[in-house]
């Protein structure tokens, strides 16, 4: 079965892309299946840059055809905060919860009709030594006053998203996985990845 290296180590990440490609004849491989332990600096000011420089790093690393990619959280309020710096919102250590809590207490005396966010995911799709293409998804919302919810992972318990009336981290994994960010944009880099496959797969 050919192969597609998903270049990531949050697990999260990884069950959501399983899950979205479920009906792809691939073997989705990950970084610690291969024994790359590697670290590349995400030094780009924009999510497709980062993605960029993880899967053509990553690409080049393995041999293997490469999914890569840059995702976040954009707060109107404050200028488009926490954007490429999301996982480093609160520093480089914090974890999920203390990075939740920084954020709430930026957006302390903002009213909610005010804390307007979106989740933006760009995928980078790169063959060692060979072309990149980029797919992107958004997912609009408001940050909630408090964390709701015990799913997900991230700032998806400070995300409510209007139409669900309800934070990304109180909808269940298979809803989330309808509507994300990541999903938006995978169900695009899915319909690369057919094309690859009908194409006649560019790698082992």
């Amino acid at each position: 079965m050919p192969r597609l290296l998903i270049a990531t180590t949050n697990p999260g990440k990884l069950r959501e892309y399983a899950a979205i490609f479920a009906d792809l004849p691939l073997d989705l491989c990950t970084l610690a299946d291969l024994g790359i332990q590697d670290d590349v600096e995400e030094t780009g000011a924009t999510f497709a840059e980062n993605a960029r420089i993880k899967a053509e790093y990553y690409a080049q690393r393995s041999g293997l055809p490469t999914l890569a990619d840059d995702s976040g959280l954009e707060v109107a309020a404050l200028g488009g905060e926490p954007g490429v710096r999301s996982a480093r919102y609160a520093g480089p250590e914090a974890t999920d919860a203390e990075r939740n809590a920084f954020l709430l207490r930026k957006l302390e005396h903002v009213p909610f009709h005010a804390r307007l966010a979106r989740f933006v995911c760009v995928i980078a799709l790169a063959l060692p030594g060979g072309p990149i293409e980029f797919v992107e998804g958004v997912l609009p919302g408001v940050i909630e006053f408090e964390p709701k919810g015990h799913y997900g992972f991230g700032y998806d318990p400070i995300f409510y998203v209007l139409d669900e009336d309800a934070t990304l981290a109180e909808l269940p994994p298979e809803r989330k996985n309808q509507i994300s960010h990541r999903a938006n944009a995978a169900r695009a880099a899915r319909d690369v990845l057919r094309r690859w496959l009908d194409e006649g797969w560019p790698g082992p």
